[in-house]
């Protein structure tokens, strides 16, 4: 057991316009399952990637261990397996690789198949598997679940309980619950550890708020009540010390002495008062900085003139050389918010391009309502490039309600100005969501709409949902997203 050490850590990318970190001191257990969360543009992967010393800063950051960034990247995938994990670790064990492939219920088979024909859910775990193999290093696991179906997540939370020493980067909530044993949390003003799982945090989180917001409110009384009392006595103070040139109503001389003391007596308590405010204007200066705003989302989706909007009776897709579903039933009506579920690969986004007109090869009944409007939210954010300003144009959408979404969604205005390529992919995927709810569509469907957004946004989002009721189907694998939202589950 050793500890990785941070100390005054700054940084900031070439000509950024503000610090992501600054000052930053905190200190790791190599032996932690350290869950990492944060909401997106924070910085998560950027500190992932000034552990491994990719980035100049300044401040210290020691350790006695090697660290290892999950995902590996892979130069050669069409060489075999086997040869990819002896190119990560030349000095592993057979043994050993057999036993963590065992543990993650791979086959063997897959070490003797270009690597580029696993699934993504193979290269996943083969990837963990080999890099928990080398001595002596920390594990750095960037959102590992992405693209993983509700399965294959299980495995990988089992596995990654079962192991020490790592940092997880995941949104998935019932995932880090599962397998981390402390938080390490990115807030507005910096990096904070707790020991528990993510619902305790989460717990913890809401606790603190709750009391900050509390004591905020009865500082801003506190500090009206006292500027009342202080100008009251300040007041009272000057309309005395008037009174030392002036007489008594019987007409002898006033005593100067006095009403100076009395005045100055008056004077002082003021000065007190203005203190005691100050004090508190103080006190109230340091809460509500990592208060976590989540603004309520709308959505306003067009009535279709028919009940049912989709009918899909024992339809089956088939690309000639692989049959990837076969007799699908189901019908959308307005109001169903219908989860599509299954194993990577059994068709799910086949279903979805056919619905939303693509020209996908299926037998069967397949019937859509004339003129239904339909809003799609893809997986892929890879090809997204250019302002917002010229995005909304592009897409027809309403520029600042488009704008005012990606607010709620914590955006900053800094990002107004920065070229959608460069976000992160959190933030590429809430361009994405932000458009599909400016939309004046009669359906949504989004395909895997949370992978990378984080999970105070995953939170407005189900709020949204739940809130509006508006028609959807969707793809997701975050288990209690679907738990909370899903009205009927499609399972293929």
């Amino acid at each position: 057991m050793s500890t990785i050490k941070v100390t005054n850590l700054t940084f900031a990318y070439d000509g950024s316009y503000d610090n992501i970190f600054e000052n930053v001191n905190f200190q790791i257990d190599t032996d932690w399952k350290l869950g990492f969360t944060g909401r997106n543009g924070r910085g998560k992967t950027t500190f992932l990637k000034l552990l491994l010393g990719e980035y100049e800063y300044s401040g210290t950051i020691s350790a006695k261990v090697g660290f290892e960034y999950f995902p590996f990247q892979v130069e050669h995938k069409e060489n075999l397996t086997l040869d990819i994990i002896e190119e990560m670790v030349p000095d592993y064990q057979l043994w050993e690789l057999m036993r963590e492939l065992s543990l993650l219920q791979v086959s063997e088979d897959v070490l003797y198949r270009p690597f580029e024909s696993l699934s993504n859910g193979e290269q996943t775990k083969v990837l963990l598997a080999a890099l928990f193999l080398k001595e002596n290093s920390f594990l750095l696991i960037d959102e590992p679940t992405n693209h993983l179906d509700l399965h294959a997540r299980r495995i990988v939370s089992h596995y990654l309980k079962s192991k020490s020493g790592f940092i997880l980067v995941s949104h998935d909530r019932s995932f880090l619950d599962h397998c981390v044993d402390h938080v390490l949390s990115i807030n507005k003003t910096g990096i904070e550890i707790q020991q528990g799982n993510f619902s305790d945090w989460w717990e913890n989180k809401q606790r603190q708020d709750h009391f900050e917001l509390a004591e905020n409110e009865k500082l801003k009384k506190d500090i009206k009540r006292l500027s009342d009392a202080a100008q009251r006595t300040s007041n009272w103070s000057h309309e005395v010390e008037k009174t030392k040139n002036g007489t008594r109503n019987s007409g002898s001389k006033v005593d100067k002495g006095y009403i100076g003391h009395k005045a100055a007596k008056m004077m002082k308590r003021s000065k007190s008062i203005e203190q005691r405010q100050q004090s508190a204007i103080e006190d109230r200066s340091k809460l509500l900085h990592n208060i976590e705003t989540s603004e309520a989302l709308k959505i306003s989706q067009l009535a279709f003139h028919k009940h049912q909007l989709v009918e899909l009776d024992h339809v089956s897709i088939d690309y000639g050389e692989k049959e990837v579903c076969r007799d699908i039933s189901f019908t959308i009506e307005q109001g169903d918010r219908i989860a599509l579920s299954g194993k990577n690969g059994s068709g799910k986004s086949s279903i979805i391009k056919l619905i939303c007109g693509q020209n996908i090869p299926y037998t069967g009944t397949f019937r859509k309502g004339s003129q239904l409007k339909i809003s799609y939210v893809s997986q892929d954010t890879s090809q997204l490039q250019g302002n917002l300003t010229d995005y909304a144009k592009e897409h027809g959408i309403d520029e600042s309600l488009f704008k005012s979404i990606l607010r709620k969604l914590d955006f900053s205005r800094i990002q107004f100005e920065k070229d959608i390529s460069a976000y992160s992919g959190g933030q590429k995927k809430k361009v994405l969501i932000a458009r599909s709810l400016c939309e004046n569509v009669h359906l949504h469907i989004w395909d895997e709409p949370l992978n990378f957004i984080d999970i105070m946004s995953r939170m407005q989002i189900e709020e949204l949902l739940l809130e509006y009721s508006p028609t959807i189907l969707f793809v997701e694998h975050d288990r209690e997203f679907c738990q909370n939202i899903a009205t009927k589950v499609i399972e293929l």
